[in-house]
């Protein structure tokens, strides 16, 4: 397995399916002893930081009127 400049490897299909690991799944590296351990997290996933806003502009609404709602202003 090669990491590359980005620091990323692939997982291999056997283990994703192994633990149960499918896009978007959360994981954690888990050291033991001198040995890093791969690990699906099983906490719920967080929300990212603008799902709230998903489905809640309109074609209607302005770059500005957009970008307020994402800010936080009235």
């Amino acid at each position: 397995m090669r990491v590359t400049t980005k620091g990323q490897v692939t997982i291999p299909k056997e283990v994703r399916e192994a633990l149960g690991i499918v896009p978007e799944s959360e994981i954690d590296f888990i050291e033991e002893n001198g040995r890093f351990y791969l690990a699906k997290r099983d906490q719920p996933k967080t929300k990212r930081k603008f799902s709230r806003f998903r489905g809640i502009a309109t074609a209607q609404m302005s770059t500005d009127e957009i970008m307020g709602l994402t800010r936080g202003e009235p």
